[in-house]
């Protein structure tokens, strides 16, 4: 198989995560065995930082690259649509520390790639095979990573979170399936809990009910619901029957574990190119993610 990149240029704007902060961004062909570079356009310099795990900075509530004084945060989405989708080489310039959040998933940066394509180059793509297993294993939370040898790449991703409202979720995909509907639309989460403690890191600054699912566990008071308004810049919250915040529609019953499976691609690609391999995880994150990564 030949490698791919983009047909052209294409531009995002939106807000981080968790800095709030505005944030444009271009995705552009690169050339063949270029591999996924991320450039800060607001640096002196050429300020490249390639995706690989060699880079990995930080690893709390997303996954951030850091080369020399150059850093980006929250890249595992952006990873993953290229990894989903099949693109070998690309380069992401930026003009902030932070990928835009978005609607939350990797959905639009896929719907703008598919519309026109990918370019073949003339270069054949350079497979990761492995020769035995690779396991990575967090004892204390539970949480592992197992890449075992295979002659095509697939994944099965289980979460447990020991919430009423999720359950127990896993969920496959294999090289071949399509990615821009199965996986692409499943946007980020957290729990109600978590977000006065989230904001209270300096995190979550850009979040908000349209790009994140927030799963509520126990019944909550007016007055908390007032102040996770404040958090979101919100006026008017409520809790699903199903236990969520706000009016939400999930995209898929077990969005949530999809989610989880995106960002496990995404971290994964930072082993510097894609997997011929069997992939399983259970409860992953961004640290074993990125820990499994530097293994490969």
């Amino acid at each position: 198989m030949k490698q791919q990149t983009l047909c052209k240029n294409y531009s995002f704007e939106g807000k981080g995560l968790h800095t709030g902060k505005p944030v444009h961004i271009e995705l552009c062909p690169a050339p063949d065995n270029f591999g996924i570079c991320f450039q800060r356009t607001d640096l002196e310099g050429s300020a490249l930082i390639e995706a690989v795990a060699a880079n990995v900075k930080h690893t709390r509530r997303s996954t951030e690259l850091a080369k020399g004084k150059a850093s980006v945060r929250t890249v595992e989405h952006i990873l993953s649509a290229l990894t989903g989708l099949g693109v070998d080489n690309a380069l992401i310039r930026t003009d902030s520390a932070e990928m835009p959040i978005l609607d939350g998933s990797a959905r639009p940066y896929v719907e703008a790639i598919v519309a026109d394509g990918l370019a073949e180059q003339q270069e054949e793509r350079v497979w990761i095979e492995l020769d035995h297993t690779v396991e990575f294993r967090n004892e204390k939370t539970g949480s592992w990573v197992r890449i075992e040898p295979a002659d095509t790449l697939s994944y099965e991703c289980t979460i447990d979170f020991n919430s009423r409202v999720l359950g127990v979720q896993t969920v496959k995909w294999s090289y071949g399936d399509d990615y821009a509907s199965q996986i692409a639309p499943c946007r980020t989460f957290c729990f109600f809990h978590e977000i006065v403690k989230m904001a209270a890191l300096g995190l979550v600054k850009g979040g908000d009910v349209e790009n994140a699912i927030v799963i509520v566990e126990k019944p909550v008071r007016p007055a908390q619901i007032a102040r996770m308004a404040k958090v979101f810049h919100q006026p008017l919250l409520d809790v699903t029957e199903k236990g969520y915040l706000s009016n939400l529609e999930l995209r898929f019953e077990d969005e949530c574990g999809r989610h989880k499976l995106l960002d496990l691609m995404g971290d994964l690609r930072l082993c510097g190119g894609f997997l011929k391999a069997k992939i399983s995880a259970y409860k992953p994150g961004h640290s074993i993610n990125t820990k499994t990564a530097k293994l490969l």
